[in-house]
């Protein structure tokens, strides 16, 4: 398996499709320039894990936000997992009874949206290693299917040609734009809420505000490099 040295020189969508391929087990890492090493785990080519080396997503914030969770049940399950050393998600249904199917699509969702936040990078440097033992909070038993991970995923193939409007659809909703707006209404957009929305912006936040923010903010910038770049 080949995999060329830098992101520029390629796509996620293609760095993934060529793990897919070789059916490799191991950890895909993507080092920016500042020194933030991501991680994308697989398992005979199929996404386990993704591990942004920086704010993301947790599965309990996912579920808040879903609406599955309120503010108690929520610090009560992560002082559970933390007091007994397990994974929020088990502690979820086993202690509170929420469906494995309600916490198994919120996980599914978190890989999905640091995915996409890896696709937004500009450039970093790749490597690929092998794994002895893959991640505790891997999806060893259930990880993502190609389907799941690849379709829409942009290619090198694809940079000259115009954004596929369904796949694109999404991002003028989180950008609050029409499907008609010019670049330059897109940015103002994006402008706006990058304002709005940058933690740095928000000093006095809690600790899973100034997470929920930095998840917006991600992707509405995902949404405006897919716009317009």
């Amino acid at each position: 398996m080949q995999l060329p040295g830098r992101l520029r020189l390629s796509t996620l969508g293609d760095l993934l499709g060529t793990v897919h391929r070789a059916g490799a087990t191991g950890t895909l890492e993507l080092t920016t320039d500042d020194g933030r090493t991501h991680r994308v785990h697989v398992a005979s080519g199929l996404v386990t894990l993704v591990e942004l080396d920086g704010p993301s997503p947790t599965l309990a914030e996912l579920l808040k936000t879903a609406g599955v969770l309120d503010d108690g049940t929520l610090r009560r399950a992560l002082l559970r997992a933390l007091s007994s050393r397990r994974l929020v998600g088990e502690v979820l249904a086993r202690d509170f009874h929420v469906s494995p199917h309600v916490i198994d699509g919120a996980l599914r969702e978190q890989l999905a949206v640091r995915l996409r936040v890896l696709e937004s990078l500009a450039d970093a440097r790749v490597s690929f290693r092998v794994a002895v033992r893959p991640p505790r909070e891997a999806l060893s038993d259930r990880p993502l299917q190609a389907s799941e991970f690849l379709r829409g995923r942009r290619r090198a193939r694809d940079r000259n040609k115009a954004p596929a409007p369904a796949r694109d659809s999404s991002a003028y909703t989180l950008l609050g734009v029409s499907r008609d707006a010019d670049a330059t209404e897109i940015r103002r957009a994006f402008r706006r809420l990058a304002r709005e929305l940058h933690p740095d912006r928000h000093p006095h936040a809690s600790e899973v505000e100034r997470r929920s923010l930095a998840l917006k903010f991600a992707q509405v910038a995902a949404a405006y490099q897919a716009l317009v770049a």
